[in-house]
């Protein structure tokens, strides 16, 4: 008899390995410059929900005992996605940029050290990644799509080119084309890059990767959605960071281009194309649907 998925039990200890993989694969605070290594922890190891390396482990374990075969090299994509992603909360709480006092319910790194130092954890957490990346033990292959798939991701056409246009974006009118454009570069990108080192990790055929790729633009796009509708709604308590700060900047939002019946009605049908993507899956990919699952219903 087959025993029933606990996704919670899941999620704890995939959690908690994050964390431990997290203390282990970045340099302790007594290594010199100690002021950076002490920040750089502080904005990697600040709580969070992880779910970029969830979502790694979720799709790593998609091969039949490929998880285990290949703890080392899923920790170093689960550490090095997490970097990248800490990097860019570091740098897009900087008063150039979005100019935020509150991260994850404690003081924004420039403020709990200085700007400059603020500037170098981003840069050093960024760099780090693709070392943690280059180092593992494991197919050279396998590594270089990492590196590769990591790196557009966070780059001009990903990550960046999406915060970019957000900047960009400040008191102008977007169309939804637009702005679906924009989220699914400044946050879409990433989160299906985490969907994509796992199922390299795991080896996975051509026609699975793109079952993930379904799976995780539907994602990411719902996941954006939810923080628009979060922000709109939720308290600053509730979020971690300061809420409102999209309307006060004055940026173009779901919920201030749609309104917020819209924006609630088009993440739950995101949800349920990303988990339709996973059918071919079976029982293997019941985590990556109750992770999507998660996603959008965070904040209830």
């Amino acid at each position: 008899m087959t025993t029933a998925f606990q996704f919670q039990e899941w999620v704890n200890a995939h959690s908690e390995r994050t964390e431990r993989a997290l203390e282990c694969l970045l340099d302790s605070e007594s290594t010199v410059p100690q002021r950076l290594h002490e920040a750089m922890r502080y904005a990697a190891q600040g709580g969070g929900k992880r779910i970029r390396p969830l979502l790694v482990y979720a799709a790593g374990q998609l091969g039949k005992g490929v998880e285990a075969e290949n703890a080392e090299i899923l920790d170093a994509a689960a550490v090095a996605i997490e970097c990248i992603h800490a990097y860019s909360l570091v740098h897009d709480d900087l008063p150039c940029m979005d100019d935020d006092d509150l991260r994850r319910g404690r003081p924004t790194v420039h403020k709990a050290f200085d700007e400059a130092t603020a500037l170098l954890v981003g840069d050093a957490l960024q760099t780090r990644a693709f070392e943690l990346l280059a180092n593992v033990h494991g197919d050279a292959e396998v590594r270089l799509r990492m590196i590769s798939a990591l790196a557009a991701a966070s780059g001009s056409r990903g990550m960046a080119g999406g915060q970019a246009i957000d900047l960009e974006s400040v008191g102008k009118k977007l169309d939804l084309a637009g702005l679906k454009q924009m989220h699914a570069m400044k946050t879409g990108a990433l989160l299906s890059c985490a969907v994509e080192l796992g199922g390299i990790a795991a080896q996975l055929q051509n026609s699975q990767m793109e079952q993930l790729e379904r799976y995780s633009k539907a994602l990411g796009l719902a996941f954006q959605i939810v923080d628009d509708v979060l922000d709109a709604t939720a308290d600053s308590q509730t979020l971690g960071k300061t809420a409102g700060k999209d309307a006060a900047n004055d940026k173009p939002t779901y919920v201030t281009l749609m309104g917020l019946d819209y924006a609630q009605k088009q993440a739950k049908e995101l949800q349920e194309t990303a988990i339709a993507s996973l059918d071919g899956f079976g029982e293997q990919a019941q985590a990556l649907k109750d992770l999507a699952l998660l996603v959008v219903n965070r904040g209830k």
